[in-house]
């Protein structure tokens, strides 16, 4: 079903742009207790873990969005409230990102659903409990959706939560090509070259590619993340990759948190009642940003919205000091 949200944004953030700069500029650095974990692939491949904390709370996996970290301040600001709040979780970096190129050509994309699936079972295996629930934002938010729904029945989460999610690709490809949200084509773009570049000075290229010469997010998809990941262009991999078509499948309780003035998307490109199986709930606000929903009265009094509802559901959902 699609509910609206309580959320109203700060008054000098009610821009879009600005809940979505904001606190990638300006929010402080968040300190917690960590141990990093590198999984070893059965493809020979490796993904970078991190386990926050050691609390005995319930385990949550958080997966990044698009060229994300440990060090994206959405995932400092949900990692500490989580671990200040006895939940263990563990983060999950996707192929490449955790500091160092991963080892194979392909890369992480939208729809590449494999790896989160070996990430569950290792740490069920290490810490002799199965993930309670799990967070996505944006791609993160994406992978885990389609994740959902390719399981049904047999996904062991309890509960599921997506923000932001990019529910379609070419929309989401088209709408950072208008206005303002160029500046997050730019920079991401940024980002992705600079990453094929790192991890091809020690590997071989399998493509001839000017990779500088890609100037928007279809054309780096098309002649890069497609043939990378064994697509056939760009349409092909944003078709099979794109979860919305899966929502109708999820049977695990999930809460999608979703802001109409998304920059990185139409509104139109949301799901509807129809879309959605009776397991999905979709939180519309009329406003948030991409990743922002900073809420309070002033500057000095501002409180990050996102995290304390991610919190409240987790502990109604998993009866956390309740039940």
């Amino acid at each position: 079903m699609i509910t609206k949200s309580e959320f109203e944004p700060a008054w000098w953030l009610s821009w879009p742009h600005l809940q979505t700069i904001w606190p990638a500029l300006f929010r402080k650095t968040r300190k917690f207790p960590i141990t990093p974990e590198r999984l070893e692939l059965p493809d020979g491949d490796f993904l970078d873990l991190v386990w926050v904390g050691n609390n005995s709370g319930p385990l949550i996996l958080v997966l990044h969005g698009l060229e994300g970290s440990i060090r994206s301040h959405y995932a400092e600001g949900i990692l500490e409230t989580l671990y200040q709040q006895d939940f263990r979780p563990v983060f999950m970096h996707f192929r490449g990102c955790g500091g160092e190129p991963n080892r194979l050509p392909k890369s992480y994309h939208f729809g590449d659903t494999g790896d989160l699936g070996l990430v569950l079972q290792h740490i069920q295996a290490r810490s002799g409990k199965a993930i309670a629930a799990a967070i996505g934002y944006s791609l993160g938010g994406n992978v885990l959706l389609k994740w959902l729904g390719e399981q049904g029945d047999a996904s062991t989460l309890k509960t599921a939560i997506a923000i932001s999610v990019p529910f379609n690709l070419n929309d989401c490809a088209l709408r950072l090509e208008r206005g303002v949200s160029r500046i997050y084509r730019q920079h991401l773009l940024g980002h992705l070259r600079a990453s094929y570049k790192r991890k091809f000075r020690r590997i071989s290229v399998p493509l001839e590619v000017d990779v500088d010469s890609l100037r928007s997010f279809r054309e780096f998809d098309d002649q890069i993340t497609a043939p990378l990941n064994g697509f056939n262009g760009v349409d092909h991999y944003y078709a099979e990759s794109t979860s919305k078509p899966y929502l109708k499948r999820i049977t695990t309780p999930t809460l999608i948190l979703q802001a109409l003035d998304d920059p990185f998307m139409y509104p139109d490109s949301l799901p509807c009642n129809g879309d959605l199986s009776p397991a999905v709930t979709l939180e519309l606000s009329d406003k948030g940003g991409h990743v922002g929903f900073i809420d309070g009265p002033g500057f000095w009094y501002r409180r990050f919205w996102l995290e304390q509802r991610i919190a409240r559901h987790l502990k109604e959902t998993l009866c956390v000091n309740r039940c």
